[in-house]
């Protein structure tokens, strides 16, 4: 994937993003995913973002620059995985929320044992993160860097008819901007939850 592609604001990232392949270089062997599930975060204007009061040492990766990974933890015990986007000091990133499975399903079944059908292991952000091992070691990781262990491949772009948009899942504030990206029809975009209590996004 192109930096360059990625250094724009978050909504056409986000929906750029849709189709894309995410890999992963873990212990039992490359896995990888086909993104179908994605959420915007802008930053300094967006309250759920994580970035809107500004610079913290937690949320540094996210002022750039773009094709970097943001990875933070939630609820104390999961990961979740971030793609920085827009130009060097305007914040922001887009949450990868959901993938459908491209690499070999033994490799990913060893790693996420507990899931009960093929189509969970990375419906969600959390799952995600885990199907892929990303975790605060992560954080910073360059996405466009061919000898990264984790890489962010072009793909195949999906059709505008097949691409939706929603209100964000689980947040509170600014929840209902249709900032969520999903592809129409997969089995492996997660369920709708909207926000009851405050909590930030990405």
């Amino acid at each position: 994937m192109d930096r360059s592609e990625l250094a724009r604001d978050v909504l056409p990232v986000a929906e750029r993003l849709l189709g894309c392949v995410l890999e992963a270089d873990t212990p039992e062997g490359t896995v990888a995913v086909r993104l179908v599930e994605v959420e915007a975060y802008r930053g300094r204007d967006d309250p759920a973002s994580h970035c809107y009061r500004g610079p913290t040492p937690r949320n540094a990766v996210m002022f750039g620059p773009a094709g970097h990974l943001y990875v933070y933890f939630v609820y104390g015990m999961h990961f979740c995985a971030n793609v920085v986007c827009l130009t060097d000091g305007e914040p922001g990133a887009v949450l990868l929320r959901a993938g459908e499975l491209l690499s070999d399903p033994e490799v990913a079944r060893a790693r996420r044992p507990t899931a009960r059908r093929d189509v969970d292991l990375a419906r969600g952000p959390a799952r995600l993160a885990a199907l892929l091992g990303l975790g605060r070691d992560d954080n910073g990781l360059d996405l466009t860097a061919p000898s990264s262990r984790v890489r962010l491949r072009a793909g195949e772009r999906v059709v505008a008819d097949e691409v939706r948009t929603g209100p964000r899942v689980g947040v509170a504030d600014a929840a209902e901007r249709p900032w969520r990206y999903w592809v129409a029809g997969s089995p492996a975009v997660s369920a709708y939850r909207a926000g009851t209590r405050a909590r930030r996004g990405v």
